[in-house]
């Protein structure tokens, strides 16, 4: 009687799964680096002549920020500068050596501020209530007054696609406004524009990234560790969207970017007073100019606050 053996395929060479890993996060950076450069594009971000702020805060997110923005420097065809600026809140254990060192390595001009918002932030927020809103404003008035103080022209942030997603329904859920964080903005005293390249990228695609690059993460031990927050409860929803639906939240971006005011209710963004009207006057149409710049009603500011 012949016995049948079981011959098991040989495990694989390590030089080849090396060549394999470092292929795939070739592509990958190849991917960002298109990604980050047509949000530059098509939002004009980045002049000659520019200073950018790029604020570092030691996650994943400013880190692949930061890279990838070293990387297009080297080939833009625009003159700009490049600083990263990282706000110590002095929250206990912080490591405060890391983000120098790293800086330090990479060869980029970089500044860490200090100032304490975080006895700030536990001292005035109750226990149990989310932090999120006075830190966030806490560090955006001292990112913000260095800038000024600094001349820099432009001030980066690490936002990715996810959030832009995340802050629209956010607002929509919890604040009734149809409203999201957008790639570009002008800062509320109008002195400051702020730019968010990684808008266009998958924040999957940034761990990835950050994971291949081995960057030095720094933990947020202050907002970052409460599981109550609204944004955590939208992200777990769009999580479970995406699980069942893949590429809904790809579809939802690009949604953000083609807004049709005729098809919603706001009559400060459409004219439908005219839509119809008996006077032999024109119809508007699907892009027709917002009410308040056809008939002089009051204006809306939409901006970030």
């Amino acid at each position: 009687m012949r016995t049948m053996s079981l011959v098991l395929p040989l495990p694989e060479p390590a030089p080849r799964r090396e060549r394999n890993a470092a292929h795939q996060a070739e592509r990958l950076a190849k991917r960002l680096r298109h990604q980050v450069g047509r949000a530059i594009a098509d939002f004009g971000m980045i002049e000659d002549g520019d200073r950018v702020m790029v604020c570092l805060s030691g996650g994943k997110d400013s880190y692949t920020l930061l890279d990838v923005l070293l990387q297009l420097q080297k080939k833009a065809p625009v003159s700009f500068s490049i600083t990263a600026v990282n706000l110590d809140q002095k929250q206990p254990g912080f490591p405060g050596h890391v983000l120098p060192d790293y800086l330090r390595s990479i060869g980029v001009d970089y500044r860490i501020l200090e100032q304490d918002t975080y006895s700030v932030v536990t001292r005035v927020v109750p226990e149990g209530k989310t932090m999120c809103a006075l830190c966030s404003r806490l560090r955006r008035g001292a990112l913000y007054g260095y800038a000024a103080e600094h001349g820099y022209t432009k001030i980066a942030l690490g936002h990715h696609r996810d959030d832009l997603v995340a802050t629209f329904f956010l607002n929509l859920f919890f604040h009734a406004r149809l409203s999201g964080m957008p790639p570009k903005l002008l800062s509320d005293d109008g002195r400051h524009v702020v730019i968010r390249p990684l808008a266009y990228v998958r924040e999957a695609d940034i761990a990835a990234y950050a994971g291949a690059k081995g960057f030095p993460i720094i933990p947020c031990n202050l907002c970052g560790s409460q599981e109550n927050l609204q944004r955590k409860q939208v992200e777990r929803m769009l999580a479970a969207w995406e699980r069942e639906t893949p590429g809904r939240i790809e579809t939802i971006a690009r949604a953000l970017g083609d807004i049709r005011p005729s098809q919603l209710s706001d009559p400060r963004l459409f004219d439908f007073l005219s839509l119809g009207a008996g006077d032999g006057a024109a119809l508007p149409g699907v892009h027709a100019r917002p009410a308040d710049e056809t008939r002089g009603n009051r204006t809306a500011a939409h901006g970030e606050r």
